[in-house]
């Protein structure tokens, strides 16, 4: 594929086609490391653990059921 380097604000940018960045597993917002390895530019997504909060969020609703009574603790269970 054949592109073009053009201004963009006081930066240089490179527009890579939808389908291509889908084929790469590229989506909206991820984080990229952009590299130079033997004068040609590397271009790989960052994979970053996810906060406990960016979990829980994926996760969904924690509680999806009320809670269950099982009655009163017995046995060891009241220690």
């Amino acid at each position: 594929m054949k592109t073009q380097i053009k201004t963009w604000g006081n930066s240089q940018a490179i527009r890579i086609p939808k389908d291509m960045l889908e084929e790469a597993g590229f989506h909206d917002c991820d984080d990229l490391n952009i590299e130079v390895w033997d004068h040609k530019i590397v271009i790989s997504k960052i994979h970053r653990r996810l906060s406990l909060e960016e979990r829980i969020e994926k996760f969904g609703p924690i509680c999806r059921f009320p809670e269950t009574e099982w009655g009163k603790p017995v046995g060891r269970e009241e220690l």
